[in-house]
């Protein structure tokens, strides 16, 4: 299931990194998108590459996208990275980036994915999250 969740993230990203231009990712503590009946928080992080940051507004915006992390169909998720890893870097998305939906509330949702990104990231620094999803 990571795995496919892995290809998809890097079809997103692509496809963010088109409709990337300068100056349109600006370093911001929390950003609110509501679309198909959920709420989507994107944390860009300063950590966050151009091309993630993109991706993650994507997935706040477009139908598609929102649904490579919610795959469940209901319930909570979240994305959580390693702050030197990133999630998608070159093109190719981060083994160690965590995105777990299908949970019964927010808190559920970035333990998780904080705990399977910890537990999976190569680096020192603890991960954070990045994108929260919540029903409405």
């Amino acid at each position: 299931m990571k795995q496919q969740w892995i290809k998809r993230v890097a079809a997103l990203a692509l496809g963010g990194a088109a409709l990337a231009t300068a100056g349109l990712a600006q370093t911001v503590e929390a950003e609110q998108f509501e679309l198909d009946g959920v709420s989507v928080t994107v944390f860009a992080q300063d950590f966050l590459t151009e091309e993630e940051v993109m991706t993650l507004r994507l997935v706040g915006q477009n139908r598609d996208a929102l649904a490579v992390f919610v795959t469940a169909g209901e319930g909570f998720a979240a994305l959580a990275v390693a702050p030197q890893e990133g999630f998608v870097r070159g093109g190719v998305p981060v083994a160690s980036a965590s995105a777990l939906s299908g949970l019964p509330d927010l808190g559920a949702a970035r333990a998780a994915a904080l705990e399977a990104c910890d537990a999976a990231r190569d680096s020192a620094e603890a991960c954070a999250v990045v994108l929260e999803i919540a029903p409405r």
